[in-house]
């Protein structure tokens, strides 16, 4: 399956500078689609992903208009021709 990622100022230095990737997938899930975009762009998984694998903290990722965070985490399942937002999220006090 072919998903694109959309790509935020925090990430673009580690995709060539691209606000929009397409990347072909092996597998169903954002995690599946995760793993084939850092193949391509390495840079990209530290940024997205702690040390266990888990998403970071202050990282959103929207598929769609719906955050991962509330339908399944990186476990959420895709279908062909998704589109993955991948956001820093904003805080401030």
């Amino acid at each position: 399956m072919t998903v694109t990622f959309r790509l935020t100022g925090f990430l673009r230095g580690f995709a060539a500078g691209a606000d929009a990737v397409r990347v072909e997938v092996q597998g169903e899930t954002v995690r599946d689609a995760l793993s084939a975009l850092a193949d391509r762009h390495p840079g990209v998984r530290d940024r997205v992903l702690d040390e266990q694998g888990e998403l970071r903290r202050h990282v959103n990722i929207f598929v769609g208009a719906d955050s991962v965070r509330a339908t399944g985490g990186l476990a959420t399942v895709l279908r062909d021709g998704a589109e993955i937002s991948i956001l820093a999220a904003v805080s401030g006090g």
